[in-house]
């Protein structure tokens, strides 16, 4: 591999230069980003993303930025080049590329396969974040680093997603990362990063500019131009040649201020000579900086090297031998788009003939395509062949774009429904479903084959479940499954697909899925057959199958990691938490091992809920913590919603109201869906639970009566719920509003066959039953023992029976041990429960401060420390958590004095395990 340094000096941008103009009125801008240089000295990394209106002097505070004497890398968005995979990130680390042998082989293997330079199994295009995120870890182990990111809003989406999954990790690296973009809605869209928007300049600073540039100009073009200009740097540069060839009373121009500089601009290449204004066009065209290509291909339009010189001489590009630059990006579109349409398919034809090799292949088949006036079945191959290799490559919304474009060349008409097909798939599965939902609508309109069709309406099911047009999808699906007669692992694919669709809408929905499904002749040598009996069998309550056994034979037979996501959470409606918990951690860890970021917020969720129904919240806290960070990052809002939730609920069993709310109200947040958000049940419990806990049961009950209608009344929280219910009705002094409480939990005990479940309908029925009963069934409830917390609520419940009926020795051997639980397992409002009936009974308890060293340390750093204690490497921890090694010893050092240690080497000997 070709060794590039990092460039260590700073040279100034074209056009704004810092290093030759002042900046004016841009003091508030330049101490935001000192604040933030300063912080990467200071070894903190931070991100700021500027936004404003072209030519509002993005670029020049870039420049300044450049110019505080960090080492800088640099990358900038090119419109022609968005709808290529990584092409704006190779520039962003090219400088540091010869670092990536220092990262771990995975990290490796992808960042070298995105950019075509090795071998690489397709996986998740997310690793190539954490692969950037490592090696600018690497570059600012010596001393800061500072990133820069011009036009953003024009990267390609996969160096935009890539770059924010690292911004949104940066901590203890000293990496300074800005971008600059457009103002507008869905320019850039970069949710949780701090941003600061570019205003026009002061009346002041914009004549102090005028000033500067055009001393002699006419007080009243001056005083037109700073009227018409709007503060707008860029303009006042440039309109003053404009408005004095225009008439002095003309008034106002109609014209966008966009436009007119563009204007502006063309009208200073319009006087340029033939052969300078074709070069300028092909470089327009080429989008890339590099000169070579440009010279190459204008060689075969009659134009050389000489005749840039007349361009650099009216500052309207820069080069240094090497590459060439425009002085700004609305140059190159005033250049682009002002040539006539049979130039600019000429200066794509010429492009495309000097790009002969083998790298530039990708390239090459888009201008060729630039190039095409009409259908062309070579040109559609190739380009068909590039959105294979970008899929490959794990650049989906290039492999989109290139599939659609091909399908649009395409003169075979299979050939073109195929490439829609194809289309439409890779968008669905980028989570892009408007683009996807409308490529399928193209495309079954031109086909009869009814299994393409059923591909296309589980595309389009999928993209009417992701905008929360649950009940259309879910009948778009069975359809579509019902379509597909001859093809039963098609179908099967189709109808796991909609048991989820159906989990949302209700039981009837649900039945109609599985009595599908079950009819099916699937091969028992596919992985398929395994994964739906178990599915089918949890589902209609056969809880005597074991998670274990099918999750082997699936294995067996061929299953992937997503195939057995699914069986998790079936696993968790059959009451098997345990096995759950460890089929989870083994994915997890899989998914850890072979990067694939994309299915860990499923399986954190599953496995924060096991972990928590087994009693062990601080280890459901941990998980879930790190499953909703991931979710944000990864843009699953299905799961930043419920994993929201699933906080929301783990707070208010510790009794953390504030904590409690905030993430409940996230979870219900219009973004996710609002009261049919799909975290919305595990929110109601959440907010039930916390009601309960501290005592307030009227407002207890509402909440966990929803979970007793569908479609919360067969989901996993709608059935572990309630025991809750119950507790509530009889509090509250109206047993009648358990309803059929106790009917569903003894079917459930019966069924499952498990001795927690049953505790769980004992301490129910004690609650229920008569009083005379309610001793026998409370001991009952104990002898069969339970989860921990569950087990200290049954003693809670009991010894409050015990000392209503004035047996205090008894109530109080019940108490104490409930207090203890409470107490280790942080659950604050169930411990004060348990301590004010000890006062009632005349035995002081007084509150613990926590439970322990790890009570004061963050979720992230537990978890950091205990892989720690195991003997891993900061970067075989930073490898597992998807962070920078520089970040893990940051949190460690945060650690050790929380926990009364100096070192790594005295961990192993803490007590830091489960609950």
């Amino acid at each position: 591999m070709t060794y590039i340094p990092r460039p260590m000096t700073y040279v100034p941008h074209v056009g704004d230069r810092y290093g030759e103009r002042m900046l004016h009125g841009r003091e508030a801008e330049q101490a935001r980003i000192d604040r933030l240089l300063a912080d990467a000295r200071a070894g903190r990394s931070g991100v700021l993303v500027l936004r404003g209106e072209p030519g509002i002097g993005k670029t020049a505070l870039l420049d300044y930025a450049a110019a505080q004497g960090i080492p800088s890398v640099r990358s900038a968005g090119v419109e022609s080049e968005a709808e290529l995979p990584f092409a704006g990130l190779h520039l962003m680390v090219r400088p540091g590329m010869a670092l990536a042998d220092t990262l771990p082989e995975r990290q490796r293997a992808a960042l070298l396969g995105a950019f075509g330079l090795g071998a690489q199994e397709p996986g998740d295009r997310l690793l190539i974040g954490l692969a950037v995120l490592s090696l600018l870890a690497e570059e600012a182990a010596d001393g800061p680093l500072l990133c820069l990111i011009d036009d953003a809003h024009w990267l390609d989406r996969a160096t935009a997603e890539t770059l924010l999954f690292a911004a949104r990790r940066l901590d203890a690296e000293g990496v300074a990362m800005i971008f600059a973009t457009r103002a507008g809605a869905n320019d850039f869209p970069a949710p949780g990063l701090p941003e600061l928007l570019v205003p026009a300049l002061r009346q002041d600073a914009a004549a102090a500019l005028v000033d500067a540039d055009a001393p002699d100009l006419a007080p009243a073009l001056r005083y037109r131009l700073l009227t018409e200009a709007g503060g707008n740097p860029l303009a006042l540069r440039e309109l003053p040649a404009v408005l004095a060839a225009e008439s002095a009373d003309s008034g106002p121009n109609p014209l966008p201020l966009t436009q007119r500089l563009q204007v502006a601009f063309h009208g200073r290449v319009s006087r340029l000579p033939e052969a300078t204004r074709t070069l300028l066009l092909i470089a327009a065209a080429a989008g890339a900086a590099e000169i070579d290509p440009v010279l190459r291909a204008a060689a075969t339009l009659g134009a050389g090297p000489a005749d840039l010189q007349p361009a650099e001489d009216d500052d309207l590009v820069h080069t240094d031998g090497r590459t060439l630059t425009f002085r700004h990006p609305l140059l190159r579109s005033a250049i682009y788009q002002g040539a006539p349409l049979a130039q600019r398919l000429a200066a794509h034809g010429a492009l495309a003939a000097t790009l002969t090799a083998p790298e530039d292949a990708d390239l090459r088949a888009w201008h060729l395509a630039s190039a095409a006036t009409g259908p062309d079945e070579a040109i559609a191959a190739a380009l068909a062949a590039t959105a294979d290799r970008a899929r490959a490559r794990n650049g989906y919304h290039g492999a989109v774009a290139a599939y659609e474009r091909a399908a649009t060349l395409s003169t075979d008409l299979a050939a073109r429904v195929g490439r829609l097909v194809l289309a439409a798939e890779t968008a669905g599965e980028t989570g892009m479903y408007e683009l996807a939902d409308r490529l399928a609508e193209r495309a079954v309109t031109q086909t009869a084959d009814p299994l393409l069709a059923a591909r296309l309406d589980l595309v389009r099911g999928l993209a009417e479940f992701g905008a929360g047009k649950r009940l259309p999808a879910h009948r778009r699906l069975v359809a579509a499954a019902d379509s597909a007669p001859g093809e039963p692992l098609l179908a099967a694919r189709i109808l796991m697909v909609a048991i989820h669709t159906a989990w949302y809408l209700g039981a009837d929905e649900l039945d109609e899925v599985t009595r599908r499904l079950a009819t099916l002749p699937l091969p028992q040598d596919d992985s398929l057959a395994h994964t739906t009996a178990y599915v089918l069998d949890g589902v209609h309550g056969r809880f005597h199958v074991d998670l274990r056994a099918a999750a082997d034979k699936a294995r067996a037979t061929g299953a992937d990691v997503r195939d057995l996501v699914q069986l998790s959470g079936v696993g968790l409606v059959v009451g098997q938490d345990e096995q759950v918990a460890e089929l989870a951690d083994e994915l997890v860890a899989t998914c850890r091992d072979e990067g694939r970021i994309g299915p860990l917020p499923t399986l954190l969720f599953f496995h924060s809920e096991a972990e928590c129904f087994l009693g062990r919240p601080r280890e459901a806290l941990v998980i879930a913590t790190e499953g909703a960070r991931i979710a944000q990052d990864t843009g699953q809002d299905h799961w930043v919603g419920q994993l929201s939730a699933m906080l929301a609920y783990l707070a208010a069993l510790a009794g953390r109201e504030a904590d409690c709310r905030a993430a409940a109200e996230h979870a219900l947040a219009e973004r996710f869906g609002g009261a049919d958000a799909p975290g919305a049940s595990w929110a109601h419990a959440a907010l039930g639970m916390l009601d309960l806990g501290l005592g307030r049961v009227d407002s207890a009950i509402a909440r966990l009566e929803s979970l007793t209608e569908e479609p919360s009344r067969h989901m996993v929280i709608g059935l572990r719920s309630l025991p809750d219910l119950v507790e509530a009705a009889v509090r509250l002094g109206d047993p009648a509003r358990a309803g059929d409480a106790l009917d569903r939990l003894e079917h459930w005990a019966a069924a499952s066959r498990q001795d927690w479940v049953a505790a769980l309908a004992a301490r129910a029925r004690a609650l229920l039953g008569p009083d005379a009963e309610a001793e026998e069934h409370f001991r009952a409830s104990l002898e069969l023992g339970g989860r921990p917390f569950e087990r200290a609520r049954t003693q809670l419940l009991f010894g409050e029976w015990l000392r209503r009926n004035r047996r205090k020795v008894d109530a109080r051997s019940q108490l104490q041990p409930a207090l203890e639980i409470f107490e280790r397992l942080d659950a604050a409002p169930w411990a004060e429960r348990a301590r004010v009936e000890l006062g009632a009974l005349g035995v002081g308890a007084a509150a613990r401060a926590g439970s322990g060293m790890l009570a004061a340390l963050t979720p992230q750093e537990l978890q950091i420390v205990r892989l720690a204690a195991q003997g891993m490497t900061n970067r075989d921890i930073a490898a597992q958590l998807f962070l920078s090694p520089r970040t893990v010893g940051h949190h460690l050092y945060k650690a050790y004095p929380k926990l009364g240690v100096v070192s790594r080497g005295e961990l192993a000997a803490l007590p830091l395990g489960g609950d």
